[in-house]
Parts: structure tokens; sequence; C-alpha cells
């Protein structure tokens, strides 16, 4: 059997590396900063409080501290014949579970309701998804996970809730 012997020996060859060519880099000229009206203050809130905006044409809640929101949700608000009703109210009772019922209606346990004025309230909503249009005899409904939050973390009793149109 034949064997194969090379004929050369293979040398290697330098590799070329370029350097890096540095080009210029723009000076960025400042950006303005924004600063963000407040919204104005209901009668009695201070610069500081904790309050709640619901603004109705928006279906929005707006978690607001002074003049600034904070968090914002959308909400489901009551129907053209049974309307949520427009002020300037403060929390008077707090319930993780309450029952409600009305004309037509029985809902036993109602999580995270918040009472600010006569039978309306901020309460969860299980029984719909679909928040951001009217839905409700009155109240405010938002989804259960947003109700929560504001009534553990954000509402007391005598919080101030400014509805408006």
């Amino acid at each position: 059997t034949p064997t194969l012997t090379p004929t050369s020996t293979p040398t290697p060859t330098s590799t070329f590396t370029p350097t890096a060519t540095p080009t210029a880099t723009p000076t960025l000229s400042p950006t303005p900063t924004i600063t963000p009206t407040p919204y104005p203050l209901p009668r009695g809130v201070q610069d500081d409080e904790r309050w709640v905006l619901v603004v109705l044409h928006e279906q929005r809640l707006y978690a607001m501290k002074g003049g600034y929101p904070v968090r914002v949700f959308r909400v489901s608000t009551g129907l053209p014949n049974t309307p949520t009703v427009t002020g300037t109210f403060r929390v008077y009772s707090k319930f993780r579970l309450a029952p409600m019922a009305g004309p037509g209606y029985y809902i036993p346990d109602v999580p995270y309701t918040m009472y600010f004025y006569k039978g309306y309230a901020l309460h969860g909503a299980y029984w719909h998804n679909a928040f951001g249009q009217p839905m409700s005899h009155g109240c405010v409904n938002l989804r259960v996970d947003d109700a929560r939050w504001l009534y553990e973390k954000w509402v007391n009793i005598g919080t101030v809730v400014h509805v408006v149109p």
C-alpha cells in the first residue's frame, strides 16, 4: 500500500487586525425638564394628602397624592338610568366583603367595598370584565385586584372621593 507524504508544510500567515478608527460622538443638548401641572385639590384636601379622583367621562379612577396621580385604574361607573353621583365626599365605611342589593339584583359578597355617599361605593366587581365603560347601578366598579390595592394601601375612613363628570 502506498503511503501519502505531504509535499509542503503549511506555514501560518499573519492576519491583519485593523485598529478602530475613532469617531466623534455628538454632544447632546440638555432635554428640558417637564414639570407636570398638578390637578387642583378638592376643598379640604391638603398638599400631601391621599385621595381618590373619579373622572366619569374617562371611566378612570386616580389614586392621588396632593395634586399628582400615583396610580390609575379603569373603572365602570353608573349607567345612564343609574348614574354615579358627582361631588366631593369622604369614605365613611369599609368592608372586606359586603352584600349589595337593589331593584333586580342581589350580590352577597362584594369585595373591598368602600362607601363614600349613601349607598354609593368603590368596590371590586368579579361579575363583569367591561372596565372602561359604564356598567353599574351607580357604584364605581374596579377589578378585584385594583379594589384590593385601594382598600389595603390607599383608602381609609375619611379619605376624600372626588367624582367629576
